[in-house]
């Protein structure tokens, strides 16, 4: 067997303490980020302590998965070799709606290169990579 065959088993996430939350709510099909539970800011990626308050009393909530195109690249060239057979695909960052500059590294779904475009109003979507491993995507709003 290639190391470059698309058979190959996904990179798996390796939840902490930290990141526990999130990999739970993405099994539950929600998208969960960390709240400061003091100031009300969200935070991602997951902190020990909250940038904008300093607290400690952090938590992960669940959010909308409402999101908007920030920026995004076409990945041509695959990084694990789970990724051979999907390439190309939208690589993104997107502002999710709760807060001002919350966001989140993905990728776009079901939208063709040409339809991208900064401000695209986005929902996340749970899809199934393999049979251990679900993923928080983003594609188009529907409605």
């Amino acid at each position: 067997m290639s190391s470059t065959e698309p058979s190959a088993k996904p990179p798996m996430p390796v939840p902490d303490e930290l990141t526990q939350f999130f990999w739970d709510g993405v099994a539950r099909h929600e998208l969960c980020i960390q709240r400061c539970q003091t100031c009300g800011h969200y935070i991602h990626y997951p902190k020990t302590i909250c940038r904008f308050c300093q607290s400690r009393d952090l938590a992960g909530e669940r959010v909308s998965g409402k999101a908007t195109l920030y920026s995004w690249t076409i990945a041509t060239q695959p990084f694990h070799p789970f990724w051979v057979d999907k390439i190309p695909y939208t690589l993104a960052t997107v502002e999710l709606v709760e807060q001002p500059r919350l966001m989140f590294m993905s990728q776009v779904i079901d939208c063709p290169e040409e339809e991208l475009e900064g401000g695209l109003p986005l929902e996340v979507a749970f899809v199934e990579m393999s049979s251990e491993l679900t993923l928080p995507l983003f594609r188009p709003a529907r409605g």
